[in-house]
């Protein structure tokens, strides 16, 4: 959910019901896609930001989609348009990590004309998805996945038909992006979050919170990628 500035930080997935066969869930590694982009492509990124949108094609994305299916996506996830600048480059808060904000969220690179900024999308987005930097997991009962999602990309396959899968979720509550440049996510529409329907709206969204975020990453030290593990699997995700 990336068209919010502080998207969460941490997902957990534990499942309940699974199908005979399919409904797999991929993880890529975006800290290990920016580490092995070459040189002059890194320095690139380092400086492009990109807006992220809630506003998208959802039948596209999902050609299989039941019409009900289509009416909820719009009725709950798109009720309210959310417009979001990111660094495509944000560093990570903990480790101090470069890895690379993009995924179905974006909706252009900013500065550039809509055929310059897909096809840049599409060359990063390209290394983020590469095998080397995906694992592929197969879901037993039972099962409970735990990802970072500022260093990671996650998609569910949907390939199991008409079979029933669950699986609960927890998601924990994420902080403000920074850039290489030190500059923070900005929220371009609406002009704030709306409150959720239960709880406090979230605390990361406040430029107080961002700027401890920015201070923070300043002070991390460069790491190897940290990444969720799948059921005590030390392995990094895809998307």
């Amino acid at each position: 959910m990336t068209f919010v500035p502080a998207y969460p930080a941490f997902s957990i997935l534990r499942a309940i019901v699974i199908p005979p066969y399919g409904g797999n869930t991929l993880w890529a590694n975006t800290a290990t896609a920016y580490e092995n982009l070459p040189e002059s492509l890194r320095k690139l990124a380092d400086g492009l930001r990109a807006v992220h949108s809630n506003d998208y094609d959802y039948a596209a994305l999902r050609p299989g989609a039941l019409p009900e299916q289509l009416v909820r996506f719009r009725e709950v996830f798109a009720s309210t348009k959310f417009l979001t600048e990111h660094p495509v480059v944000r560093v990570h808060p903990e480790t101090g990590e470069r890895t690379l904000l993009l995924g179905n969220f974006v909706q252009r690179i900013s500065g550039l004309t809509g055929a310059d900024s897909r096809d840049l999308f599409a060359l990063f987005q390209r290394h983020v998805e590469r095998p080397e930097n995906t694992v592929r997991w197969q879901w037993q009962v039972g099962d409970v996945a735990i990802w970072d999602n500022r260093a990671t990309q996650h998609y569910g396959v949907d390939d199991s038909d008409d079979h029933d899968r669950k699986l609960r979720r927890v998601t924990i509550d994420g902080d403000v992006p920074v850039g290489v440049d030190g500059r923070s996510s900005v929220l371009l529409a609406p002009e704030s979050v709306p409150d959720p329907a239960f709880g406090i709206a979230s605390g990361a969204s406040t430029t107080d919170a961002a700027a401890d975020t920015a201070a923070g990453a300043a002070d991390g030290a460069a790491a190897g990628a940290a990444v969720g593990a799948a059921v005590g699997a030390a392995e990094t995700a895809a998307v």
